[in-house]
């Protein structure tokens, strides 16, 4: 690709002609392994950065460079044409069983209040040859599209009656991304944010086994009977000590005197999803292990701290 930035309407569609050139290179096997790669990263990130916009709206201008064109594909034109939203739609991704959209993008502001509200839903592709898998992941998605549902249409029903009965300035802002995506796992990261004066930021993890369909719990991932809460809360603890030590501004409730405020241990309910390694991520709402201003934190446990208990050892 050049170096031409793409900004108006006309651009656009001469970048969709090099988007279907890039299509007609995939279905026709004539793509080398690193342009396949290379597509497949450039979506991923695309799909990040949708996730990640700023949280109020306004006139945010995306320019993309041919270099990164897929990128702006997928956050502007989806609003502006949607023949090469329909374009971006048709790429296949070798292996993907499910895929995110938007069910429902509610978006409300005034001077005083503000909701920008986008509500994932998952989708399940169809499977050829299985059927017992596809009934389970439509089962798990189902479920999982239901859970999303109530959480946001309850933040939506709290926020019009704050509308109604006049309670003073709030924000409310629910994005979605995607985590991880592979053979094995897809995980979904729904964020919630609600601000009255002060802000509050809480996150839920979605993660499906797609080897089975089901959805994972945190035990599911290990051997039956081993004992995984212990390695992954003491390690927890050595990063929340290695961390405070190397930034005078991090705190984690470690050593307080308030002898009940201290971590000690996670639970099996505690929040985890499973990064594009493999390795378990633990993650924590705001408040749960230290102070606000800290925000939502996650720790990564390393693979070694898990060797011999982690299922598919």
């Amino acid at each position: 690709m050049n170096d031409k930035v793409y900004e108006t309407e006309e651009q656009i569609v001469l970048l969709e002609n090099e988007l279907q050139g890039l299509k007609k290179e995939y279905t026709s096997h004539k793509m080398t392994k690193e342009q396949t790669e290379q597509l497949h990263q450039i979506m991923k990130e695309a799909k990040h950065m949708e996730s990640m916009k700023q949280k109020r709206t306004g006139n945010i201008k995306f320019v993309a460079t041919a270099a990164a064109a897929l990128i702006g594909i997928f956050i502007i034109l989806p609003n502006t044409s949607g023949t090469i939203a329909h374009a971006m739609e048709q790429i296949p991704v070798l292996g993907e069983l499910v895929k995110v959209v938007t069910f429902r993008d509610y978006e409300y502001e005034t001077d005083r209040n503000m909701a920008d509200i986008e509500v994932p839903e998952i989708m399940p592709e169809p499977q050829t040859g299985d059927s017992a898998l596809q009934e389970k992941l439509d089962r798990t998605t189902a479920e999982i599209n239901a859970e999303i549902q109530t959480i946001t249409d309850n933040l939506i029903k709290e926020f019009e009656t704050n509308l109604k009965n006049e309670w003073g300035y709030q924000d409310v802002v629910v994005k979605s991304e995607v985590l991880a995506t592979t053979p094995d796992y897809f995980t979904l990261k729904l964020i919630c944010y609600q601000g009255a004066g002060s802000g509050y930021e809480w996150n839920y993890f979605y993660t499906i086994d797609l080897n089975t369909g089901e959805r994972l719990k945190l035990k599911d991932i290990f051997v039956e009977g081993a004992d995984y809460i212990t390695p992954i809360s003491e390690n927890i603890k050595v990063q929340m000590q290695e961390q405070m030590d190397a930034d005078e501004n991090v705190y984690y409730w470690l050593n307080d005197e308030i002898e009940e405020w201290n971590f000690k241990a996670i639970t099996d309910e505690t929040s985890f999803y499973l990064n594009e390694k493999g390795n378990v991520v633990i993650s924590f709402n705001e408040g749960d292990v230290a102070p606000m201003y800290m925000g939502t934190v996650a720790f990564e446990i390393p693979a070694e701290v898990l060797d011999g208990i982690r299922s598919e050892d």
